[in-house]
């Protein structure tokens, strides 16, 4: 099939709106928020609004053996969502729609182009909770944080994507439908196959409806921050509450420089002193007397570990104040340049390793690497800064970045807690899991998609 035919057939299946190629609109839909990652030039970009849709396109490009690359938002940061030369974008932002919210079973239904942080909006009117919360959840959407096993900031307690999804329909490589999972509670009829396609990053399928499980709406969240002279005091402190069984609803880590950097922006004062190196954030939304323990032990474990500061509020305002300055330190870093921000996580007990050796390499390659993350499951965010028009310091960031990794996994640590291989971690990930995981991945994929037609080169090769 010719191109002119295939862009018929897409026409026919989508829309004629809804195909389109000028380069300058499809250029914008090329890549994601990965500077490092390749990006190719799409035949075309395509917003099916049905099913019916993606089944024809799907199967139109299986005709023609044309690649397919699914998209969501475009707010990934591993390259996952990037075009490939000559592919059919597939962008799925108008399946926006929560289609079901049933509080008896507290779950929902949801199509993939529905914005995070509207979803969490819509259940949260039925006194529901959906806790993945990624730092862009108020504009990634449900199928990129599908795609990628997204995580978030209340990880720590509540887990991540995959932990919340019963069910899930996928277009498959012949164009046919798979139904997936169950609304039940318990379920363990066959494989689980759900949790195959969570994380795959469009290379299985086409994910257009999941089943998600909901939570009763939490408590008012108390809030602790704490700031340490030494990492290693922060470390110690995470390590104890771990150790004594605490389950904190959120809790952050921020180096100095990422202290500084969120001060600096937001023109406030987070009270840590000139001298703190680390701080921690700990929510508790267990509510009343409750989260006034929980804080308290919280409280007392940092103390123990040498915080130099600790406090305790249960004022609504005052606690969103202090999660605002975790949230915005990417946007922060931008008045100093542009990032590129890691994605590693390594078991709780390292953390402290993992900040120092970042602040190793910082010296070493002359950049600004500031460190934020989710201190209570280890997923750890070093952000390099570098000047955009910099060659040598891109280069640079790229070489700090790989270190940062190497570190990780020498930590026993894993290359990507939550933003995906994608394009610009495949080598790492064969070092991660070794020869016979790669194996394995290239024999499913095989079997899913024996023409290597959805995002091909991304996660891994197949050669």
């Amino acid at each position: 099939m010719g191109t002119e035919a295939l862009l018929t057939k897409l026409q026919e299946a989508a829309g004629k709106d809804a195909v389109l190629t000028d380069p300058d609109v499809i250029g914008s839909y090329s890549r994601d928020m990965m500077p490092l990652a390749p990006s190719g030039r799409p035949l075309a970009v395509v917003l099916p609004a049905s099913v019916e849709a993606v089944q024809a396109i799907v199967r139109a490009c299986a005709e023609a053996k044309v690649p397919i690359v699914p998209r969501g938002a475009g707010s990934g940061l591993s390259g996952a969502a990037n075009a490939i030369d000559g592919c059919v974008m597939l962008v799925m932002t108008k399946f926006d729609q929560v289609l079901e919210v049933d509080p008896g079973n507290r779950l929902a239904v949801v199509q993939p182009g529905v914005v995070n942080l509207d979803f969490r909006n819509a259940v949260e009117k039925h006194g529901l909770f959906y806790p993945p919360d990624p730092s862009s959840y108020d504009w990634c959407t449900i199928g990129g944080n599908l795609s990628t096993n997204a995580g978030g900031l209340c990880c720590v307690k509540y887990g991540v994507t995959t932990d919340a999804v019963l069910g899930l329909e996928v277009v498959l490589a012949d164009g046919s439908l798979l139904k997936t999972g169950r609304r039940t509670v318990k379920g363990v009829a066959g494989y689980d196959l759900t949790k195959l396609f969570i994380g795959s990053e469009g290379t299985l399928g086409v994910i257009t409806q999941a089943t998600v499980a909901l939570r009763p709406l939490p408590q008012a969240p108390g809030t602790l921050v704490a700031g340490f002279d030494h990492t290693d005091k922060a470390g110690e402190a995470v390590a104890r509450v771990v150790q004594e069984g605490l389950v904190p609803s959120l809790m952050e880590i921020m180096d100095a420089s990422s202290i500084k950097a969120a001060e600096h922006y937001l023109k406030t004062d987070l009270g840590a002193g000139s001298d703190c190196q680390a701080l921690l954030l700990c929510q508790s939304d267990s509510g009343g007397e409750v989260a006034r323990r929980e804080l308290a032990a919280l409280e007392q474990i940092c103390v123990d570990c040498g915080a130099t500061m600790a406090y305790a509020t249960d004022d609504l305002a005052e606690g969103r104040m202090l999660l605002q300055a975790r949230r915005v330190v990417l946007t922060a870093l931008e008045e100093y340049g542009v990032w590129l921000t890691d994605d590693v996580s390594v078991p709780r007990t390292r953390i402290a390793e993992l900040i120092k050796a970042c602040e190793r390499i910082s010296a070493e390659v002359g950049l600004r690497i500031a460190v934020v993350g989710h201190a209570g499951d280890g997923n750890m965010h070093p952000t390099i800064v570098y000047a955009a028009d910099s060659e040598d310091e891109f280069s640079r960031a790229h070489k700090a970045f790989d270190e940062i990794l190497d570190v990780g996994l020498s930590l026993g640590g894993t290359v990507t807690g939550e933003h995906g291989i994608g394009k610009i971690k495949k080598e790492w990930l064969e070092r991660e899991i070794g020869p016979v995981g790669i194996r394995v991945h290239r024999r499913i994929k095989q079997a899913l998609d024996p023409d290597n037609l959805f995002n091909p080169g991304s996660m891994f090769s197949m050669t």
